[in-house]
């Protein structure tokens, strides 16, 4: 460090006059041994703070910056640190000789600010700086063994640049080590003094104290860049394991948003996710899995894909988180709990039904404006077992909305949650009529700059819902003449749409679907039109067995239904539900 004192040998060195404790005027110089103590406890104050700095941020550059922030102006006049160029972000990477170094940051001085990165020649002065892994100089400008040392920065800085510099000036190269690989180079600059004369100079204690720091520093960095690679994976597969677009069904529109944190915290597990339904109806999932990890966003994905199975039954959301409760145990109850909120929106019946496990209650914005959080049974977390869930059935009047979201939008540092959801319901009451993409946008609006640190998911649904007159459901007996019974009904709705262009072969589908179902069905069978952009009909019956297409011999007089189906319909389908099946199949309205 600056202004040395001569200390005896085997004694440490000293540290910057600026930090000894001031004297008396007039009153004795303090005896040598108690300088050198005094000089002793101020470098081991200097280096634990130092310390401290380096290590209080997981951020590469934010490392950097800490590291020639202590170092200028105590250590040195000026320093700069270069990183390799690529950094190495796994372990192939590491083993390989570095191939460049790139200016990261510099403080006090512009040299190398102007260069691109510099390529390390095999069998350079910088390369073999790299490959022994040790410090370099210090080398003083126009000093004795200069001609030794100064190939490297030449190489780094270019000799004009070095030509720029001060006779006197002194150097000094360290490298930054990582976990078994080279990260870059801390390159320490010192001035002469104007006026003095002397050439500056590293002592040996300025070194191994440069040296200390570098080390620390590049273990810095590399945890850093461990842990900023952990955490894109993380954020990479969370993201791919969310929905990229969401279905868009008749009678509702959807919007969603994700957001990652903005701390340090590692990504979380919040997902959303809607799933079409049997009978127009969606099914819309939002969900936490509590912690932030790698493991997090895993067990995210294996629940959304839990939900979308168990959604596929038809089961009840009670239900549904019921089965997600049991999966999550099954996957280790202390690591993996999650909060849920399941909700089944019904677009022809107007009514929405909906499950809570210890989430935060959705806001339902009703058609004259006034937006309400949800009063749900808030349930236990999904993973705690052996509690019961209950489902809740609401209305859902044409021109309501629905809101669900985590509590990363309304719970921040300052800010409890309780304040975040009023805030949020005052917000959502002024959003009547809107469409759900200005509902998202309208409930980030609460979100304060800087506070946030935790991932935020959002879904929200518009319900528009479909008329009354463009269904048409009818209970049907299993007897031998309801095929014939169902082709005049579904013949009767067509042609009071006008759709008599659609009669002949949706008459035929029906009556194929409606004899199949008659087959196996001991209750009625269920019969529906809905009148969308598309025709779609609807087959129900109390068998679980799903049709399936067979090949049809030539004498055969059964097994062609289905082919028929495939043919005339746009599309098909069969779902499974928990009290038998339903059979499906769209055409498109004629233009």
């Amino acid at each position: 460090m600056r202004d040395h004192l001569s200390p005896q040998a085997g004694q440490p060195p000293a540290v910057p006059a600026q930090r000894r404790p001031p004297t008396e005027p007039g009153a004795p110089a303090p005896p040598l041994n108690l300088r050198v103590r005094q000089a002793l406890n101020e470098r081991l104050e200097y280096l634990n703070g130092a310390t401290r700095r380096i290590n209080s941020t997981l951020d590469p550059d934010g490392t950097v910056r800490s590291l020639v922030k202590v170092l200028v102006p105590v250590l040195a006049d000026a320093a700069l640190v270069h990183l390799r160029e690529p950094i190495p972000v796994n372990e192939r990477e590491r083993t390989r000789p570095p191939s460049a170094l790139r200016l990261h940051r510099a403080e006090g001085t512009r040299l190398g600010r102007r260069r691109e990165a510099v390529t390390a020649r095999p069998g350079g002065a910088l390369a073999e700086a790299l490959l022994q892994q040790s410090l370099v100089g210090p080398l003083v400008l126009g000093g004795r063994g200069s001609e030794r040392l100064q190939p490297l920065f030449t190489e780094l800085y270019g000799a004009r640049a070095l030509a720029r510099l001060a006779r006197g000036t002194a150097l000094l190269a360290l490298p930054l080590h990582g976990r078994g690989a080279v990260l870059g180079l801390l390159v320490l600059i010192r001035r002469p003094r104007a006026g003095d004369g002397k050439p500056a100079r590293f002592d040996s204690a300025d070194t191994h104290t440069a040296a200390h720091l570098a080390t620390l520093a590049g273990l810095a960095v590399d945890t850093a860049l461990r842990y900023t690679r952990e955490s894109e994976i993380a954020d990479q597969l969370q993201r791919s394991m969310l929905p990229a677009h969401l279905p868009q069904p008749h009678g509702v529109r959807l919007a969603h948003r994700y957001l990652p944190g903005e701390s340090d915290a590692q990504v979380g597990g919040d997902w959303y996710d809607a799933i079409p339904l049997p009978g127009n109806r969606v099914a819309l999932i939002v969900g936490d899995v509590m912690g932030h990890s790698l493991t997090s966003a895993a067990v995210m994905g294996q629940l959304r894909t839990s939900a979308q199975t168990l959604a596929a039954l038809d089961l009840p959301p009670h239900e549904v988180l019921y089965h997600l409760d049991e999966q999550a145990q099954r996957l280790g109850r202390e690591q993996h709990l999650a909060t849920c909120v399941y909700a089944v929106y019904d677009p022809i019946a107007n009514r929405i039904v909906v499950a809570n496990a210890g989430h935060m209650p959705p806001a339902l914005i009703h058609p004259d404006g006034r937006a309400e959080l949800l009063d749900l049974p808030a349930g236990a977390p999904i993973g705690v077992g052996g509690v019961d869930f209950s489902s809740v059935e609401l209305p859902a009047l044409p021109g309501s909305a629905l809101l669900l979201f985590t509590d990363g939008l309304v719970e921040t540092r300052r800010r409890p949650i309780s304040s975040g959801l009023e805030l949020l319901r005052a917000r959502l009451s002024t959003a009547h009529h809107h469409s759900p993409e200005q509902l998202c946008q309208e409930a980030l609006k609460i979100l304060p700059p800087g506070d946030r640190g935790d991932d935020i998911a959002l879904l929200a649904a518009s319900f528009d819902g479909i008329p009354a007159e463009d269904v048409a459901y009818w209970y049907l007996q299993p007897k031998h003449e309801t095929p014939g019974r169902a082709r005049r009904l579904a013949g009767h709705a067509l042609r009071r749409w006008g759709l008599e262009e659609l009669a002949d072969n949706t008459e035929l589908m029906v009556s194929e679907l409606v004899t199949n179902a008659i087959q196996h069905a001991t209750r009625p069978v269920t019969l529906r039109l809905v009148r969308t952009s598309h025709l779609r009909c609807e087959v129900g019956d109390d068998s679980p067995q799903l049709p399936r297409r067979r090949p049809a011999g030539p004498e055969d007089e059964r097994g062609r239904g289905l082919h028929l189906v495939a043919k005339f319909a746009e599309r098909w389908g069969a779902t499974r539900l928990g009290g038998g099946k339903v059979v499906w199949f769209e055409q498109r309205l004629p233009s």
